[in-house]
């Protein structure tokens, strides 16, 4: 096992740092109070190349992998998670699904513009009354000659206003069954596809959270991705990897925190010392950083297979669960080092604590994963 860094993964670690402090701190609290999504700000990240990682050259990506894909991911989202949820769901949702599925005049048409960013992507999958429950779905696609009528809605779906292209899922058979559902690629301006309510969030603000609304659209049988009835299951293997771009957000939450908390300690002095001299606060910090080792690792176990063409569903909803469920713990003990100043916007702990909580939900909540986990072990 190697635990370096090699030369290419340390330079993009430093290129995307740099370009975080220049084009993401200075408008962290605007962009979060007024939950604006920065479009402008994903065309710049699309021009050094960080929306379109896993994407091949051939095909106007970065041509990168997972172990790259993580650390581009964390140095974003230790400045301003929302952003790097955001790249996130680009990366690992909407675009990696058509690179994965995808025929070659799919690939061709698609993925140059979603990997420069010039499209912005979305990916639909959960609805009002389906959340973890994906194969109860009300969406339907009905064969119509050589296209599909579309009726129904999906929510809380990333980029659903500001997106140019969104890859759905809709059922093709009947509700439950794994093999009735199919995916389709949508594009902004077809007939009947809108998007709706935009979700008031607590945290994750400035990455746009919506509706899709689809009223009688009509999909070219050519936007279908893959076979009729392979949708479900084309999901659940997004997910797997999707699940390894949320824990590398929570893994940039904890550090985010957890160095914001560790540089208060020092300065903050009590009964004429620093508090971090105190055992209360330094044991919180012994146990964030070894939270933080330990979601780091699994992290990269899970990259590692999925690179080597692994399974990788145990893993990556190992790595998921951990770094979720610790990031909220060490966003929690961030702010309670931070005491009353935790509490308030001047200091950068109250939005990871905000931010936090998503990552135990989205893309699978704690209590999936461990379904996830415990049906892979006892089969």
């Amino acid at each position: 096992m190697n635990f370096e860094f090699n030369q290419t993964q340390s330079m993009i670690a430093q290129s995307i740092k740099d370009f975080a402090e220049k084009n993401i701190r200075p408008y962290i609290m605007e962009w979060d109070e007024a939950q604006i999504f920065p479009v402008e700000l994903f065309k710049k990240l699309g021009e050094m190349g960080f929306m379109g990682v896993l994407v091949p050259e051939e095909y106007g990506g970065s041509g990168l992998g997972y172990h790259e894909y993580i650390t581009i991911i964390e140095e974003i989202s230790k400045v301003d998670p929302s952003i790097g949820l955001s790249v996130a769901a680009h990366n690992s949702l909407c675009t990696n699904h058509i690179l994965t599925f995808g025929n070659e005049e799919q690939k061709k048409k698609y993925l140059p513009k979603l990997a420069t960013a010039e499209h912005i992507g979305a990916w639909g999958l959960t609805e009002h009354n389906t959340g973890s429950d994906a194969g109860g779905m009300n969406t339907t696609a009905v064969k119509d000659g050589d296209s599909w009528i579309l009726n129904g809605a999906k929510n809380f779906i990333t980029h659903a206003i500001s997106g140019d292209v969104a890859v759905v899922v809709a059922r093709t058979g009947e509700k439950g069954d794994s093999k009735g559902m199919t995916a389709f690629v949508l594009e902004k301006g077809m007939a009947g596809f809108s998007s709706g309510k935009k979700e008031n969030k607590l945290g994750m603000r400035a990455s746009e959270t919506a509706e899709l609304v689809f009223d009688s659209c009509r999909v070219p049988d050519a936007n279908r991705l893959g076979e009729v009835g392979q949708g479900f299951v084309q999901a659940m293997k997004i997910l797997d990897g999707g699940r390894i771009s949320i824990g590398a957000l929570s893994l940039g939450i904890a550090k985010g925190a957890y160095e914001a908390a560790l540089k208060y300690s020092k300065e903050r002095h009590q009964f004429g010392q620093p508090i971090s001299n105190f055992q209360g606060i330094s044991f919180k910090l012994a146990d964030m950083a070894t939270e933080i080792e330990a979601s780091e690792l699994l992290l990269h176990k899970a990259a590692y297979l999925k690179e080597m063409h692994k399974p990788v569903t145990t893993a990556g909803a190992m790595a998921k669960m951990y770094a979720s469920e610790a990031c909220v713990k060490i966003a929690n003990d961030a702010v309670q080092i931070h005491g009353g100043y935790g509490y308030t916007k001047d200091f950068p702990v109250e939005k990871f604590y905000r931010d936090s909580k998503l990552c135990t939900i989205g893309e699978g909540t704690t209590e999936i994963q461990k379904l996830v986990i415990s049906r892979n072990l006892l089969k």
